[in-house]
């Protein structure tokens, strides 16, 4: 009898995705032999992964999040939004603000990087089921960080130059604010397709080349204030 069923709580479960069969069948492995989990099903991308949740209703989905198809970011978004009775934590070999950020912003509760031990996942699972983040240290002091960092500031708005449409301002200014065409269209609630029609549109009425020379242009242009310290 695990500790688990000693407590009178049944063992969380446990749904993994991850693209690489060899790692997949490996964490599986673990968890196996982990107290308070059971492993319910096995996804190879973010599709699957949402079917399996569909059929299985787990607690939990352990989630990569550089998958084929579908990534573990959009797979998180439609988990959550279909199946709000499922967490997600995510088991990724990346800790760098273009994964960890998004996947956070789709509703992941919890975030550990692949050379977590077992009693950091288990900590994890139970964590998101009690409602609190599960969150390796690493990467709450990188959410520390990044919340301490200035920002920019958008400045008063008045006219946008070269004709550009309301529209494809703010879409400069996002851009200004570092976030890629994948996250602007999450938070425009537009199509990838679309951004990237703005971009176009934009950098042919102002002659600009890439999204360096955008970020220039908009603190130029005085659309973006320089962070303050």
């Amino acid at each position: 009898m695990t500790e688990t069923e000693e407590a009178g709580r049944k063992p969380a479960r446990v749904v993994v995705a991850d693209d690489q069969t060899v790692v997949r069948e490996g964490i599986v492995m673990l968890l196996g032999l982990l107290p308070g989990i059971e492993v319910v099903g096995a996804a190879g991308d973010g599709d699957e992964a949402v079917e399996l949740v569909a059929e299985l209703a787990p607690d939990v989905v352990l989630m990569d999040l550089r998958m084929p198809r579908c990534d573990g970011v959009e797979a998180t978004r439609r988990i959550r939004a279909e199946h709000p009775g499922t967490q997600v934590v995510v088991l990724t070999t990346y800790a760098d603000d273009e994964s960890l950020f998004p996947a956070l912003r789709a509703g992941a509760r919890g975030y550990l990087t692949k050379d977590a031990g077992g009693d950091e996942i288990v900590r994890a699972v139970e964590s998101v089921l009690s409602g609190d983040a599960g969150l390796s240290p690493s990467i709450q002091r990188r959410l520390l960080e990044r919340l301490s960092e200035p920002k920019a500031e958008p400045a008063p708005f008045t006219e946008a130059p070269d004709g550009l449409t309301a529209r494809e301002t703010e879409v400069l200014l996002l851009i200004a604010e570092g976030l890629s065409n994948q996250e602007i269209a999450r938070k425009l609630h537009v199509s990838t397709a679309t951004v990237k029609t703005h971009i176009n549109n934009l950098f042919a009425k102002t002659g600009l080349k890439d999204r360096a020379q955008a970020v220039r242009y908009a603190y130029g242009k005085g659309l973006v204030r320089p962070p303050v310290d």
